[in-house]
């Protein structure tokens, strides 16, 4: 593997870096979009940034010309997210809508919804949101038991709830994935609509969090209409579409942000310049631990960068990027809280919001167990975990996990 720019990389690493260097004034301040949820100002430089990097040809590089992208490979897309955090200003704000759900209508959205929603979601005018998971089906998302009941004119109203979903509180649209047909086994009968987030029965309330933030929400659906023309990807078709969105969300955590090399070098910065840490022999060898965890992910990222440049596609391995990533920054985050002690949780500390936040995340894009369970399965080929529900219709499926309970 080498990991020295080609002459071709180089000359684009250099073009993203003067536009940078001509540009950066006008960024706002690096700020974890989540903290600043609720800041409508902080939200509306975001936008405007984002619009900016997509004038630039820094904002959907991966995606095709024709949709406004630079049809560029994931290595330009490595090489952008280096220069952002080299220049200390923030990236994308719609991180999910144009690394997840645009790519998601690319692939199987009709010709009217890509001339519709693609370029106003690039430049930020129009922010996504994905709300797949619901009280009962997060991990096990085929399990979803949202409605959509098809009407005598073609259209479908939904009811139900969502939960935990990002970015809901600002959104325009949510790709919804909700349940069609009941008579079916459960992974059959699923299908993905487009909602606009201000339609009439939508209904969006944070979840405040131990940070103090309401970074995520729940999101109610009551009788909500919606056209024919708003599915994705063919009726009953919603497993093979919300596949597509998951695999680039692997990819998308794989990969990394353009602020995580930067956030880990302040971190190292930060227990260096403490005159007891730096000689504490515990706290040093915790912070090689932590090291050595975050260069294997960088070289996983590597790895998966290698993978793509030949056509292949991110597997499920590409879950213990997820894994490792989440498990190394809260290791991070409890380092500093022993070496700063209850100081470290000051709200004038720049680490209380990191050390409150990041536990939340070993249940986000998927639960620790549930993407070993699958990299177990799918990646080392180890015994499949026993299933109640294969090939039974999702309307039966109650009455089988009560049976199986009773056994």
């Amino acid at each position: 593997m080498d990991l020295n720019d080609t002459p071709e990389q180089a000359a684009y690493r250099e073009k993203v870096r003067s536009w940078l260097e001509a540009h950066s004034a006008e960024a706002p301040a690096v700020r974890s979009t989540r903290a600043g949820a609720e800041d409508a100002g902080y939200l509306a430089a975001r936008r405007a940034w984002q619009g900016k990097l997509a004038e630039g040809g820094l904002a959907g590089v991966t995606w095709p010309q024709e949709f406004g992208g630079q049809g560029l490979g994931p290595i330009e897309q490595v090489i952008v997210n280096q220069e952002l955090g080299r220049a200390g200003v923030p990236g994308i704000l719609d991180v999910i809508g144009l690394g997840m759900l645009g790519p998601c209508l690319i692939a199987h959205g009709s010709d009217e919804q890509k001339t519709r929603y693609l370029g106003p979601m690039l430049h930020g005018d129009e922010v996504w949101c994905q709300m797949f998971s619901e009280p009962a089906a997060g991990s096990d998302l085929a399990a979803v038991q949202m409605r959509a009941v098809v009407q005598d004119d073609g259209s479908f109203v939904l009811n139900g709830q969502k939960v935990w979903t990002t970015n809901a509180q600002f959104s325009s649209y949510g790709l919804v994935l909700a349940r069609t047909n009941v008579d079916v086994p459960k992974h059959k009968g699923m299908t993905m609509f487009i909602v606009p987030m201000d339609a009439a029965g939508v209904t969006t309330r944070g979840l405040r969090q131990i940070s103090g933030e309401a970074e995520f929400n729940e999101v109610f659906l009551d009788d909500v209409r919606i056209g024919a023309e708003n599915v994705v990807g063919g009726v009953d078709n919603g497993w093979g579409t919300a596949l597509t969105v998951l695999m680039f969300e692997r990819l998308t955590i794989g990969l990394g942000s353009e602020g995580f090399g930067y956030n880990a070098a302040r971190f190292a910065a930060a227990l260096a310049s403490d005159p007891v840490a730096a000689k504490d022999k515990a706290v040093r060898k915790s912070l090689g631990e932590i090291g050595t965890d975050l260069l294997a992910l960088r070289f996983a990222s590597y790895r998966t960068l290698s993978a793509l440049s030949q056509g292949q596609i991110p597997g499920p391995e590409s879950g213990l990027a997820k894994v490792t990533t989440v498990n190394a920054a809260i290791a991070a985050g409890d380092l500093i809280a022993d070496v700063v002690g209850p100081d470290a949780l000051n709200e004038a500390n720049e680490w209380a919001y990191m050390i409150s936040f990041l536990p939340g995340l070993k249940s986000a894009g998927g639960t620790e167990q549930i993407l070993r369970n699958t990299i177990g399965e799918r990646v080392l080929g180890l015994p499949p975990e026993p299933r109640l529900d294969k090939g039974i219709p999702f309307s039966e499926l109650r009455a089988k996990e009560k049976e199986g309970a009773a056994v």
